[in-house]
C-alpha cells in the first residue's frame, strides 16, 4: 500500500458524499521496493504521511512532511514506526495544534465519519452544552440549547432553558460528565437557579439514544410586523443530504413575500462548501456565476491550479442544486441585506456565508463573535488512491484523515482567522434564555427590531450568567467546526 509521491503523478479519486480528492498512482515499483524492509507494522501510518505529504494545507512547515523523507526505506520505515500508535503519529504530524491547527483529525471507523457528514448520529435529541457550576472548576451544570424535531427527547418534559446537575443520580463532574453522558439511556435530573446558586428541583426525565437524521432546517416562519414580511429560518449545520429541504424553506419564505430575513446561525459549526455556496444564491440570486469564495491550498497543489485549471480555485454563485443525478432549481429572494444572528459556536461554513456575502450585500450580525474557522477539509481514505472505498473490503482498513487541506477568501481575498465581531452584541445568557423563534427571544427581538425601526423590548438583565464551557456533546462529536469541500477535482495533473 505504498503510493507514489510525485505531483506530477498524481490522478483524480472520487471521494464519499461528493467529496472528491486528488491523489497519487501507484508505482509500478512499489510493490518491490524495502524487499529488505519489512513495512508491515506500519501500514496504517504510511497511509497517513502519504496523504499530508500530499494535500496538508500546512506541509511546508512540517519538516517530517519534506517530499525527500520516504526517498530512502530505512529511514522512512524509522519515521513511520517514531509512533506505534496511528493517532500519536497523525498528531506528530499537525502543525501547531494548539494555535494554528485545532481541526484535522483521524478515525479508526470512516463510517461512524460519513455518517456525521450525513446528519446521523446516536442521540436521544437533546442539545445541551456544560458549564463550571462553582469556581472550584470540579462540579458541572448541563443546560439545554434546543431540543432536536423528532427525537426521544422531544416527546419528554425537557426544554431549552432547562440545566442538569445530575445523571443517574451522581452529581456532574470534570472527571464523570464523559462516561455518564455517553450511556444509552440515563436519567437526567433537573436544577433551578435560587439565590444564585444551583439547587435540585427534584424533577428528573429518562432519556434514550437511537440512531437520529437530523434535518438541519429547524425553523422557518414568517413575521408580520407593520406590514413587513420579514423571514426567519434557524439552521443548524451545513448537511449536503438536505440540500433540497433547505431549498423548500427558501419557497416556503418566497411564497409569503417576506423581504427581510433573519438567519440564525447561533448554533451552526459549519458542513459542506458547496451547501454554502447553494445558501449565499437563494439568499440573493441576482449574482449568478459571480465569485462567491476562492481556495488557498498547500503551495504544490496551488501551483498546478493556477497553471492548469485555475477555474477550479473558485466557488461561484450558482442557480441550481445539482446533488449529480438530479437538478433542481434555486428559490432565490434577491435580497440585498441580511441579518445574521451569531455566537461563538458559529463557525466554518457559516462564517463563509457572512464573508462571502459581505462584498455584494449588507450582511449585519447580531450576537456574539464568531469562532473564526476559515479552513476547509476534505476525507482520505486509506486505500490506494485515498477515495472512497466503493465496499469496505475494497479499503487496507477503516482508517480516514479529514486534514484541513486550504483556506477560503472572498472576493476581495479576505478572511477573520480571529472570527467576525458582530455589528449588534447581544450575549445568550443562559438563565434568560427565551423559545427560539420567538418574537420576544433577544437575539431575534434586536434583528427585528433593526428591519422595523421599532426598538426591542428590554428582556435581558446585564448581569445574567454567562457559561465558562467545559465540553457539550457536539465537541464530542466528529462533526464539530467543519468545513468541507465536495466536489471534484481534476484528472490527469501534472506538472
Amino acid at each position: 500500500m505504498f503510493y507514489m509521491k510525485k505531483l506530477s503523478y498524481l490522478i483524480a479519486a472520487f471521494l464519499i458524499i461528493g467529496i472528491t480528492v486528488v491523489s497519487c498512482n501507484k508505482d509500478d515499483n512499489d510493490d518491490k521496493r524495502g524487499d529488505d524492509v519489512d513495512f508491515s507494522e506500519v501500514e496504517v501510518q504510511n497511509f497517513i504521511w502519504k496523504g499530508l505529504n500530499t494535500y496538508y494545507l500546512w506541509k511546508d512547515n512540517v519538516p517530517n512532511l519534506n517530499n525527500s523523507k520516504d526517498n530512502n526505506d530505512a529511514s522512512y520505515l524509522n519515521l513511520l514506526s517514531s509512533k506505534t500508535n496511528p493517532d500519536d503519529f497523525f498528531e506528530s504530524l499537525i502543525y501547531d495544534r494548539n494555535n494554528v491547527d485545532k481541526w484535522s483529525w483521524i478515525v479508526d471507523d470512516y463510517v461512524a465519519l460519513e455518517n456525521s457528514f450525513a446528519g446521523i448520529s446516536t442521540s436521544n435529541g437533546v442539545d445541551y452544552r456544560l458549564t463550571y457550576e462553582s469556581s472550584n472548576n470540579v462540579d458541572v451544570i448541563g443546560y439545554v440549547r434546543f431540543i432536536e424535531n423528532n427525537s426521544d427527547a422531544s416527546n419528554k418534559d425537557v426544554k431549552r432553558g432547562y440545566f442538569f446537575d445530575a445523571i443517574d443520580g451522581q452529581q456532574l463532574t470534570v472527571s464523570n460528565y464523559r462516561s455518564l453522558l455517553a450511556q444509552e439511556t440515563y436519567t437526567m435530573s433537573f436544577a433551578d437557579i435560587v439565590n444564585g446558586d444551583f439547587v435540585s428541583n427534584g424533577k428528573s426525565v429518562e432519556l434514550t439514544k437511537s440512531e437520529y437524521h437530523e434535518n438541519p432546517v429547524y425553523i422557518t416562519k414568517t413575521f408580520d410586523i407593520d406590514s413587513k414580511k420579514i423571514g426567519y429560518l434557524m439552521y443548524n449545520s451545513f448537511t449536503s443530504n438536505y440540500d433540497k429541504e433547505l431549498n423548500a424553506a427558501f419557497a416556503q419564505l418566497k411564497s409569503e413575500g417576506v423581504t427581510d430575513l433573519v438567519l440564525d446561525l447561533r448554533y451552526n459549526g459549519g458542513g459542506s462548501v458547496t451547501t454554502a455556496t447553494y445558501l449565499a444564491g437563494m439568499i440573493t440570486g441576482q449574482f449568478n456565476g459571480e465569485l462567491f469564495t476562492k481556495e488557498k491550498w498547500n503551495n504544490e497543489l496551488q501551483d498546478w491550479f493556477e497553471k492548469n485549471h485555475p477555474d477550479w480555485l473558485v466557488n461561484n454563485f450558482v442557480n441550481e442544486i445539482n446533488n449529480g443525478t438530479t437538478k433542481e432549481p434555486i428559490n432565490s429572494l434577491n435580497l440585498t441585506r441580511l441579518y445574521v444572528i451569531t455566537t461563538s459556536s458559529s463557525a466554518s461554513a457559516s462564517e463563509l456565508i457572512i464573508n462571502g456575502l459581505r462584498p455584494y450585500i449588507d450582511v449585519v450580525t447580531i450576537g456574539t463573535k464568531t469562532a473564526g474557522k476559515y479552513t476547509a477539509s476534505i476525507t482520505l481514505y486509506d486505500t490506494e488512491t485515498f477515495n472512497s472505498p466503493d465496499k469496505p473490503t475494497d479499503a487496507f482498513s477503516l482508517w480516514a484523515m479529514q486534514p484541513i487541506v486550504l483556506q477560503e477568501t472572498n472576493k476581495i481575498g479576505e478572511n477573520d482567522k480571529d472570527g467576525f465581531d458582530p455589528n449588534y452584541e447581544v450575549i445568550e445568557y443562559i438563565d434568560e434564555m427565551k423559545p427560539l423563534g420567538d418574537q420576544n427571544e433577544p437575539l431575534l427581538a434586536q434583528a427585528l427590531a433593526l428591519i422595523t425601526g421599532v426598538s426591542a423590548k428590554k428582556t435581558i438583565s446585564k448581569d445574567g450568567i454567562r457559561p465558562i464551557e467545559v465540553r457539550g456533546f457536539k465537541e464530542e462529536s466528529l462533526f464539530q467546526n467543519q468545513m468541507y469541500i465536495d466536489k471534484k477535482l481534476p484528472s490527469g495533473l501534472r506538472n
